[in-house]
């Protein structure tokens, strides 16, 4: 019975641990000016890891907007994201060209 309940008990929480949200990562973000623009003048952005279609939010100097990854990318060392012109100027970094983000 103890192993039973130790191996039920395991089970729901690599099943619980398979369902949890993605994670807050910081790190640097750039932005690019190619590559397909939003419907609808959506916000957009590249990232390595997360699903196409799935929405971020990201950071910076106290702004925050969501965008929708539809592209892969960034592809240079220490960059977690690139993000689409338009929002690169919602999120007011296009002076800086690269600055460090939140992306939840």
């Amino acid at each position: 019975m103890r192993t039973q309940t130790t191996l039920f008990f395991s089970l729901a929480t690599f099943s619980l641990s398979a369902f949890s949200v993605a994670q807050a990562e910081s790190g640097l973000a750039s932005y690019y000016g190619y590559g397909k623009a939003g419907k609808g003048g959506e916000l957009t952005c590249a990232h390595r890891t997360r699903a196409f279609g799935s929405v971020l939010t990201v950071s910076y100097g106290g702004r925050s907007i969501q965008c929708r990854v539809n592209d892969r990318g960034p592809f240079i060392r220490g960059r977690i994201v690139d993000l689409s012109v338009p929002a690169a100027k919602a999120l007011g970094m296009m002076s800086a060209g690269v600055v460090r983000v939140s992306v939840e």
